[in-house]
């Protein structure tokens, strides 16, 4: 199952507060690796939107120029 764009930046943002809640180090360094984590996961989610985003809008160009030409 593929999560959303969305999932993954509210889990960032989530541990981005957590960290800046926390009062031990080692549990503010925890948080602050799982945000970075969880940040790239969304800027990839995101990524892959945008490439299906494209890959569907090149096709359905390339269908209308075949029917053009038909």
């Amino acid at each position: 199952m593929s999560q959303s764009f969305e999932f993954y930046d509210a889990r960032a943002r989530e541990a981005a507060d957590e960290a800046s809640k926390a009062t031990l180090d080692n549990v503010r360094d925890r948080n602050l690796r799982a945000e970075k984590t969880w940040r790239g996961l969304a800027d990839q989610a995101q990524r892959v939107a945008d490439d299906r985003q494209r890959a569907e809008r090149e096709r359905a160009e390339r269908r209308a120029a075949e029917a053009l030409e038909s």
